[in-house]
């Protein structure tokens, strides 16, 4: 019963890091990357693997040529507030 459950604590654990470290690659706020885009990243990695063109997951979710993973948020406009909404 609790195995489960150590797996999911563990599993998130290792998302957490290969986050943090890929934020410290990529010199970003760790804030700004997604821990889901982390998760489908790995797949890409191990599909890189066993191609043969990659061997370490955090250099190839932070190489320039992988930026279409989405593993770094995307950076929105700031809208000026709508004057019909404001409450002054």
């Amino acid at each position: 019963m609790l195995l489960p459950l150590w797996a999911t604590w563990l599993f998130f654990a290792l998302l957490v890091e290969v986050g943090d470290a890929v934020a410290e690659e990529r010199m970003r706020p760790v804030d700004q990357i997604l821990r889901e885009m982390v998760f489908r990243g790995l797949h890409h990695v191990t599909q890189a693997w066993r191609r043969g063109e990659a061997a370490d997951p955090i250099k190839y979710m932070s190489a320039p040529d992988n930026r279409d993973l989405g593993v770094v948020k995307r950076l929105r406009k700031k809208h000026p507030p709508d004057p019909a909404f404001s409450t002054a």
